[in-house]
């Protein structure tokens, strides 16, 4: 999906978990994840896609990126079962994966057709993926992620800023 200089909207999910799995007391906001680059995962809990594409996606990125000081964060959207898709299976799906990143959990509010996440990223279902860049610009926003390219850019970036004069 196409971006063009878009700002990252700012997170409406109200409730997480934290990196392990402690209930927080205020909602995460974008500059918790770090001055960088931020990758944001949306999943649903009940999802075949999620658990075969999506989250083996985002375990390869934060494995290769989380040292080079991307911040993650992964949001179940709840757009439809409500029954499965419960604040609960947070902490199962990140211990699942070995993912020691918040965890949020975004039901359909009051008054509104979608999810905050789902409404405020455009998105059109799971696994989804969002990557911000460090001025808070959206780069990327769309279901297939190529988690080895993005990898390499961030390298190759790290790479640039580690030589460039100061």
């Amino acid at each position: 999906m196409e971006t063009k200089e878009r700002r990252a909207p700012e997170l409406r999910v109200e409730r997480w978990i934290g990196k392990t799995g402690e209930v927080l007391d205020s909602q995460l906001r974008l500059s918790d994840l770090g001055t960088g680059m931020k990758v944001l995962f949306a999943f649903q809990h009940w999802c075949s896609g999620c658990h075969s594409h999506g989250f083996p996606t985002l375990q390869r990125l934060h494995s290769t990126l989380s040292v080079r000081g991307v911040g993650f964060a992964a949001i179940q959207t709840v757009f439809e079962g409500e029954s499965e898709n419960t604040f609960e299976r947070l902490r199962q799906n990140q211990l699942a994966y070995g993912l020691p990143i918040a965890f949020g959990h975004d039901p359909i509010g009051a008054g509104s057709r979608s999810p905050t996440f789902m409404e405020d990223y455009r998105t059109r279902g799971t696994p989804w993926f969002a990557v911000i860049d460090g001025d808070g610009r959206l780069l990327f926003s769309d279901f297939h992620l190529d988690a080895d390219g993005l990898a390499a850019e961030v390298v190759r970036i790290d790479g640039e800023q580690s030589i460039a004069p100061r």
